[in-house]
C-alpha cells in the first residue's frame, strides 16, 4: 500500500534518518517507537507529505488517501464542535450542493432534447449515485457517534470550539480524521488528552475500521491492544518486528544482548590487532603483517550498541516523616460552580500507604477534588488531612512556576541532598535530559520538558502524600518505568490522576470513579475496575431490557400465548439445531485459541518475528477465530429469542 524508499534526513552535519526503507501493508497497525528525538514525528510528517526528506521518497498508489494527526493543530474558532467535525464530509456537502444546482437547472430549462440537457441529466444521476454510496444521509449520525465516543456530551455539540481547551480541540481534530475514513492513518500521540473510556473507544475503532495505521504513543497498553507490528528507529536506522510492543521489548532485549557480545568480541579483536601493530611497528621483518593489520582496522565497521536503557535506574523517594493512619478523610464533600454540580456526597477514607487512582471522563471532577485536598478552592462538606501530612503535588501548570534563569542541572542540584547528588546526571538521562540537554536553560524548555523537570524535582522532595495529576503525559516508556518503580517503593500514600492503564496496573489497589456527579470507590487494581465496569454496564442493560419488557407486558391486553403441539415441536427442533451449532462453534473456538497460543509461543522466539509463514498463519487463525466468534454470538442471540 505504501513504500518508504531509502529515506535520509540531514540537518547540517547531523543525520537523523539514514537510508531507511520499509513497506506499510493493508491491515497492518504499526507502532513507531524510539527515544525522544529519534525522528518518529519527522518520519510521520514525511509520509504524510508535509515534509520532504533530504534523500529518498515515499510512494503509494494515486488513489490512496492519508490522514495525519499531529501533536499540535489549529481549529476554526468561529465554528461549533459539530460544524468543525462535519468538515470531514465537506466534499460530500459540496457534491450535494452541486446536485441541487443541477436539479434546479433541469426544472427551469425547457430544451429537453438538447445534448446539454442530456449531459445535465447524466451528471445529476452520477452525483446522486455517488452520494447514496457515500452515506450522505447518515453522516450527521456518524459525527455524533464519533464525538460521543471521544468523550463529548450532546450539549457540547453546538458550543464554539474556542470554548474548549487544547486537549478537547485535539479530540475534535481526531474525530474529523476518523470520520474521513482514510486508507492510511498516521497518529502522533493520539491518547495524550483522552480519558480511559475514550482510549478504549479509540482502540475498538482502530481495530475495526482502519485499513492501515502507523502511530507514535507512550501508552504501552494502547500499543499492545492495537498494533501487530513494531518499527523501531535507533541510531538513524530502523529495526522491523512483526509483533506488538510487549513482544518487541523482549526481542529487543535479546538483540541488545547479542550486540553487546558482538561488540565486546570486536573490541577484544581490535585491542589484539592494535597491540600487534604497536609491538612490531618498527621491525622490518614484520612490516608486511603490520601494514596488513593496519588496513584491516581501517576497513573494520565498528559495531554500534543501541542507546543505553536507563529504565533500570534504581530511584527512591527520600524518607519522609510518618503521617497519621488516615491522610485523607471526606464526608459528604461537594463542589459546584454556580448551577453546575461537579460532584456531591463524596465520602471516603484513604489509609496511610495506599496507592489509589482517580479515573473518569475529563471534566467530571478529578482535578477539582485534588484542588479541594490542596485547599486551593472552596467546597462544602467535610475534608480532613491526617496528622503530619506533607504533600508533594504534581500538576501540569506547576511546571510554569520554575526559575527560568537556572539550567536543568542547576534546578535539580539545588534540591538534591545526600548520595542522590552523585546520580543527578543518570536521573536526568532517565527523564530524557541526557548529555547537552542538562545544560539547557529552563526558559527555553517546552511545556513537556518543564513537566518532566518538575516531576524530577518532586521525586527528590521528602513528602508522605503524593498527588500526581496526569504525571505520564510527557514521559516516554523508560521514564514512566522509572517513575512507576519509585512510586511502588514509596512508603507514603499516593493519589494518581491518570488515564494510562499500564502505568496504573500493579501500582494502585483502589480506584475512585468520577462521573454523573458522584465519586464511587472500587476495591482492586485498574483492570479489576475495568472488568467490573464492563460487567456493570451489561447488568444495567439487562435490567433496562427486563424493565422495558415488564412495562410492555403490563400495557398489553392479556392474550392466549399457548402454542399448539405442532408449533411447540417445530420450536424445539429449531432450538436443538441452534444448540448444536453453538456446541460446534465452542469446540472450534477452543481449538483455534489453542492453536493461537502455540503460534504466539513460536513468535516470541528470536527467529519467530521474521518467520513470514508463521506470521501469516497467526493472522489467518485470528481471522478464523473472529468469524467463529461472530457465528457463536449470532447463535446465542437466536437461542435467546427462541427461549
Amino acid at each position: 500500500m505504501l513504500s518508504v524508499e531509502n529515506v535520509t534526513v540531514q540537518f547540517g552535519g547531523f543525520t537523523l534518518l539514514d537510508d531507511i526503507s520499509f513497506v506499510l501493508n493493508n491491515n497492518e497497525r504499526v507502532a513507531l517507537v524510539g527515544k525522544n528525538g529519534a525522528g518518529k514525528s519527522t518520519l510521520l510528517k514525511i509520509i504524510s507529505g508535509l515534509t520532504k526528506p533530504s534523500l529518498g521518497n515515499v510512494s503509494y498508489p494515486k488513489e490512496t488517501s492519508i490522514g495525519y494527526l499531529p501533536q499540535q493543530m489549529t481549529l476554526n474558532d468561529n465554528l461549533s464542535v459539530r460544524e468543525e467535525a462535519s468538515l470531514a464530509f465537506e466534499h460530500l456537502q459540496k457534491m450535494e450542493q452541486n446536485l441541487e444546482y443541477l436539479n434546479t437547472q433541469l426544472a427551469e430549462r425547457t430544451d429537453y432534447e438538447s445534448d446539454e440537457y442530456q449531459t445535465i441529466i447524466q451528471r445529476s444521476a452520477d452525483l446522486q449515485e455517488l452520494l447514496q454510496m457515500s452515506g450522505i444521509h447518515n453522516f450527521e449520525g456518524e459525527v455524533e457517534k464519533t464525538l460521543l465516543g471521544l468523550g463529548f456530551k450532546s450539549e457540547d455539540f453546538e458550543r464554539p470550539t474556542k470554548e474548549f481547551s487544547g486537549g478537547w480541540r485535539m479530540r475534535i481534530e481526531l474525530a474529523k480524521l476518523l470520520l474521513q475514513n482514510h486508507d492510511v492513518l498516521l497518529l502522533d500521540e493520539p491518547t495524550n488528552h483522552l480519558d480511559i473510556e475514550s482510549i478504549q473507544w479509540l482502540e475498538n475503532f482502530l481495530k475495526t475500521h482502519s485499513n492501515a495505521v502507523m502511530l507514535v504513543s507512550h501508552d504501552r497498553a494502547f500499543l499492545d491492544a492495537i498494533t501487530n507490528r513494531t518499527i523501531e528507529i535507533v541510531l538513524g536506522d530502523v529495526h522491523d518486528y512483526k509483533v506488538n510492543y510487549s513482544k518487541y521489548v523482549e526481542l529487543r532485549k535479546e538483540r541488545r544482548e547479542q550486540q553487546i557480545k558482538a561488540y565486546e568480541n570486536q573490541q577484544k579483536q581490535i585491542k589484539e590487532t592494535q597491540d600487534f601493530i604497536d609491538r612490531f611497528r618498527y621491525k622490518p621483518s614484520k612490516s608486511n603483517q603490520v601494514q596488513s593489520r593496519v588496513k584491516q582496522l581501517e576497513k573494520l565497521q565498528i559495531i554500534e550498541i543501541d542507546e543505553i536503557d536507563n529504565s533500570r535506574l534504581n530511584l527512591k523517594f527520600p524518607p519522609a516523616p510518618r503521617s497519621g493512619s488516615y491522610p485523607v478523610i471526606t464526608e459528604n464533600l461537594a463542589k459546584s460552580y454556580g448551577n453546575h454540580l461537579v460532584f456531591k456526597d463524596a465520602t471516603f477514607t484513604i489509609e496511610r500507604g495506599e496507592k489509589v487512582a482517580f479515573v473518569g471522563k475529563n471534566g467530571e471532577g478529578k482535578s477539582t477534588l485534588v484542588k479541594c485536598i490542596m485547599n486551593e478552592i472552596d467546597y462544602t462538606g467535610k475534608l480532613e488531612l491526617g496528622h503530619n501530612v506533607k504533600i508533594g503535588y504534581f500538576a501540569q501548570n506547576q511546571a510554569q512556576m520554575m526559575d527560568e534563569n537556572l539550567t536543568v542541572f542547576e534546578s535539580i542540584d539545588n534540591v538534591a541532598v545526600g548520595d542522590i547528588r552523585t546520580k543527578i546526571r543518570d536521573i536526568l538521562g532517565a527523564f530524557m535530559f541526557g548529555g547537552e540537554a542538562s545544560d539547557k536553560k529552563v526558559a527555553v524548555l517546552s511545556g513537556g520538558e518543564r513537566g518532566r523537570l518538575a516531576m524530577i524535582k518532586l521525586l527528590l522532595e521528602p513528602v508522605n502524600l503524593l498527588i500526581l495529576d496526569e504525571p505520564t503525559n510527557h514521559l516516554d516508556m523508560a521514564s514512566k518505568d522509572v517513575l512507576k518503580k519509585a512510586i511502588n517503593k514509596f512508603e507514603g500514600t499516593a493519589i494518581i490522576v491518570s488515564h494510562d492503564r499500564d502505568f496504573l496496573d500493579g501500582l494502585v489497589t483502589k480506584v475512585y470513579e468520577f462521573g454523573g456527579g458522584k465519586v464511587v470507590e472500587h476495591l482492586g487494581g485498574i483492570y479489576d475496575f475495568l472488568s467490573k465496569k464492563r460487567l456493570d454496564t451489561l447488568q444495567q442493560l439487562e435490567k433496562s431490557i427486563e424493565k422495558d419488557t415488564e412495562s410492555k407486558t403490563t400495557d398489553l391486553e392479556p392474550t392466549n400465548n399457548k402454542l399448539t403441539y405442532e408449533e411447540q415441536r417445530e420450536l424445539n427442533k429449531q432450538k436443538r439445531k441452534v444448540e448444536r451449532l453453538i456446541e460446534d462453534n465452542e469446540k472450534k473456538i477452543e481449538e483455534l485459541e489453542a492453536k493461537i497460543s502455540i503460534i504466539e509461543a513460536e513468535l516470541s522466539k528470536p527467529d519467530g518475528g521474521s518467520n513470514i509463514e508463521l506470521i501469516n498463519s497467526y493472522s489467518e487463525t485470528q481471522d478464523k477465530l473472529s468469524k467463529v466468534m461472530k457465528s457463536w454470538e449470532k447463535s446465542m442471540t437466536e437461542l435467546e429469542k427462541l427461549n
